[in-house]
């Protein structure tokens, strides 16, 4: 399949999400953009999970099947007393041995909202608590940000720096550098890691990675997603370019190959 180059993706203007830090606001007054709720999430976390999709993220993944989340302004503008009222109706589910977890876009764009949701949960309810990112921010936050997080779900796109900047924008570094760090501070980790045909499903490519998780020991789990093409439409809806419209899910033997790959380092998926 052709490379995708920089001009080949959609340009779309960048809006700045709430900084991570403003030390002369009140965070509980601070709203978040919100893109949608789920409530009753059993896979983004241990137990049932509160989900919540933060808005705005900087990355261009070609296999993005939320590109309706990269901007955030144009989404719903909560207060966080709001989002924790609602949280607090399912306070009889999320208790037995489940949580909140927020996801995005990417939530460490709002930074500031997010750790102030984590610590009131937290001291109201004393409930378990996820952040799923791809840690490409996470040099803007310090070490005491983490204090209420209690597991990390992170996203690596890929080990390669040239192939990660054609498939995301970005380079990997500093993800790979917030994995170390997270787990640095005995962080529990799941990572996760979508298989896309052409760029993430290859044997020698799956070997790098589960030699680098395996460096990680506070890794718990490993989440390798198939590529799917349920979010294909929003693309079309947005009148942007999809350019991985004609790929098709890996089989189910790759996936088990890649599998393999990580049961044979000792990982747990």
């Amino acid at each position: 399949m052709d490379k995708p180059t920089q001009t080949d993706r959609p340009v779309l203007r960048r809006e700045r999400t709430t900084p991570s830090h403003f030390p002369h606001l009140d965070p509980m007054a601070l709203p978040g953009f919100v893109h949608s709720v789920e409530r009753g999430a059993t896979v983004d976390g241990p137990g049932i999970r509160y989900l919540i999709f933060l808005a705005g993220c900087a990355f261009r993944c070609l296999y993005c099947h939320n590109p309706d989340t990269w901007r955030a302004y144009s989404h719903q503008k909560k207060s966080l007393e709001e989002v924790l009222e609602d949280v607090g109706k399912y306070l009889p589910y999320l208790q037995r041995g489940g949580g909140v977890t927020v996801s995005g876009g990417e939530p460490l764009g709002q930074a500031t909202f997010v750790k102030a949701f984590f610590e009131q949960v937290k001291s109201r309810w004393g409930l378990h608590t996820a952040l799923d990112t791809q840690g490409n921010l996470g040099s803007r936050v310090d070490d005491a940000w983490f204090d209420p997080v209690d597991l990390l779900l992170l996203d690596i796109k890929h080990m390669d720096d040239d192939r990660h900047r054609e498939l995301t924008a970005f380079p990997n570094g500093p993800t790979l550098e917030f994995a170390k760090r997270m787990s640095g501070l005995g962080k529990e980790l799941w990572i996760r890691h979508v298989v896309v045909p052409g760029w993430t499903d290859e044997l020698g490519h799956a070997s790098r990675l589960a030699d680098f998780v395996a460096t990680l020991p506070s890794v718990t789990r490993v989440d390798l997603l198939p590529f799917h093409q349920l979010g294909s439409y929003k693309w079309k809806e947005l009148n942007l370019e999809y350019k991985l419209k004609d790929t098709l899910p890996p089989t189910e033997e790759v996936m088990q190959q890649l599998r393999n790959v990580f049961l044979t380092r000792g990982l747990k998926l």
